[in-house]
């Protein structure tokens, strides 16, 4: 049985190379860190201000802004998949508390 010479070179090249299905795994698990420690900032923050803070920038109040951002970290640890709905919703809360409402209070805090 006669063999191909560059056979085995190229069955080497194949085992080296990743495949779309790995290099869509690691993306993911990096969004996925990225957008946990986002959450996990944005909560620490929002613990920092006072509930006077919150009612002085006229935003929702301090308790409704820890809970939705602590909420939205245990969903990121118990449904780590930022494809799911759920994630997509806390993460749009997390941009919106970091764009909105942490720069009114921040504001606040240096008067």
């Amino acid at each position: 049985m006669a063999r191909c010479p560059g056979a085995r070179g190229l069955l080497g090249y194949a085992a080296r190379v990743p495949s779309v299905f790995q290099i869509e795994g690691t993306v993911f698990l990096v969004v996925s860190l990225i957008l946990l420690a986002l959450k996990i900032f944005a909560f620490v923050t929002a613990l920092m201000f006072s509930p006077d803070h919150f009612r002085a920038a006229d935003k929702l109040t301090k308790p409704a802004w820890v809970a939705l951002l602590g909420i939205g970290v245990a969903a990121q640890v118990l449904l780590p998949d930022v494809r799911n709905l759920i994630n997509l919703a806390f993460t749009i809360a997390v941009f919106v508390y970091l764009a909105d409402v942490r720069p009114a209070l921040r504001g606040l805090h240096q008067r």
